[in-house]
C-alpha cells in the first residue's frame, strides 16, 4: 500500500476512533480537531517527500474535502486554515493548463483561507477594503509568525491574477497590495520557503516589460538571493528563472543551461521537497522542448 493511501487510511481511522470514544459532542469535536492538526504535521511532511506527482495529484481532491470537513468544526483555526490554503493552491497549480476555470476557483479559495488567518489581526481586517496605502500600512502590524499565511496569500493571488480571464481587471487591481505583501515578507523573513519571496519578486520583475515597471537587474538580484538561500536545491526557483528571466532577456544559453541543470539534478537532492522538485523536472523537460519557440 503506498504512502498516500496509508496516510488517508490512518486519518480516517483516527477520526473514527475520536468519534466513537465518547458520546459528548464537544469532546468529539475537540478530539477530531486535535487529530486533524496531528495528521496535518505528518501528512505535510509525507506529501512534500512524495516523489510520484501524478499519484498525488489524484489524491489531492480527497485531501481537500477532508480539510474542508475539519474546518467546518474549527472554522477559525489558523493551522487548519493554512493547511487548507496550501492544499487548494497546490491543486490549482495542477489545474492551470487543463482547466483554468476550476484553477481560478481553487486559487481564490486558497486566497480566502489565507485571508481568514490574517483577518484575525483586527487592524489588517479593517484595512482590507480600504486604499492600497492603508492596506500596506496595516501589513506593518503583522509579525514573523504571519509569514506562512502571507506567503500563501501571495502565491494564490499571483496564481489567480495569472489564470483569471473574466475577472482580470479586478485581479490586476490587486497588484499594489501584492507588492506590499512582497516587501513585508522580505522584512519579516526572506528565507521562508527556501527564499521563495525572492523567487517570486524575481519573477514579478522579469515578467513585466520595463514600461510597466519591470526591472531585469532587480529580477536577477532576487533570483540570485533565492539560489543562495536554497543552495540551488529547490528546483522550482531555477525553473522560474529560466522561464521568466532568461526568456525576457533573450539569453538562450542561460535558458537551456538552467533547464538542463534541473533535469540532471539527482533524486533526493532536497528530500523534504521531493514533490516540488519532481514537478520542476517535469516542467523543465516540457519547456526545453519549446526552446526554438522562445528564441
Amino acid at each position: 500500500m503506498d504512502k498516500i493511501r496509508v496516510f488517508k487510511l490512518n486519518l480516517i481511522l483516527l477520526v473514527a476512533l475520536a468519534f466513537f470514544i465518547n458520546g459528548c459532542a464537544s469532546f468529539k469535536q475537540n478530539m477530531m480537531v486535535k487529530t486533524a492538526k496531528m495528521m496535518r504535521g505528518f501528512g505535510k511532511k509525507a506529501v512534500n517527500r512524495y516523489p510520484d506527482v501524478e499519484q498525488l495529484r489524484q489524491a489531492m481532491p480527497v485531501m481537500i474535502v477532508q480539510s474542508d470537513m475539519f474546518l467546518e468544526m474549527a472554522p477559525d483555526d489558523p493551522e487548519l486554515l493554512l493547511a487548507a490554503a496550501e492544499l487548494n493552491g497546490g491543486y490549482a497549480m495542477f489545474l492551470r493548463k487543463t482547466d483554468k476555470e476550476r484553477a481560478v476557483k481553487y486559487y481564490k479559495k486558497s486566497r480566502d483561507y489565507s485571508l481568514r488567518i490574517l483577518k484575525q489581526n483586527p487592524v489588517f481586517n479593517e484595512a482590507l477594503d480600504k486604499s492600497d496605502d492603508e492596506y500596506i500600512k496595516a501589513l506593518q502590524t503583522l509579525s514573523k509568525e504571519d509569514v506562512p499565511a502571507l506567503f500563501t496569500l501571495l502565491t494564490s493571488t499571483f496564481g489567480w491574477i495569472g489564470t483569471a480571464q473574466t475577472d482580470k481587471p479586478r485581479a490586476l487591481a490587486e497588484l499594489g497590495k501584492v507588492e506590499g505583501i512582497i516587501e513585508r515578507i522580505l522584512v519579516l523573513d526572506d528565507t521562508f520557503k527556501y527564499g521563495g519571496v525572492h523567487a517570486i519578486n524575481g519573477t514579478y520583475n522579469a515578467a513585466r516589460p520595463a514600461m510597466f515597471g519591470g526591472d531585469q537587474k532587480k529580477a536577477r538580484y532576487h533570483f540570485e538571493q533565492a539560489f543562495k538561500i536554497s543552495e540551488r536545491k529547490f528546483l522550482l526557483w531555477l525553473f522560474l528563472y529560466a522561464k521568466h528571466y532568461a526568456v525576457r532577456v533573450q539569453d538562450r544559453e542561460l535558458f537551456v543551461k538552467t533547464l538542463e541543470e534541473i533535469i540532471a539534478a539527482p533524486d533526493n537532492l532536497l528530500p523534504e521537497q521531493n514533490l516540488a522538485n519532481e514537478i520542476a523536472k517535469q516542467q523543465a523537460k516540457d519547456l526545453l522542448e519549446e526552446t526554438d519557440d522562445m528564441f
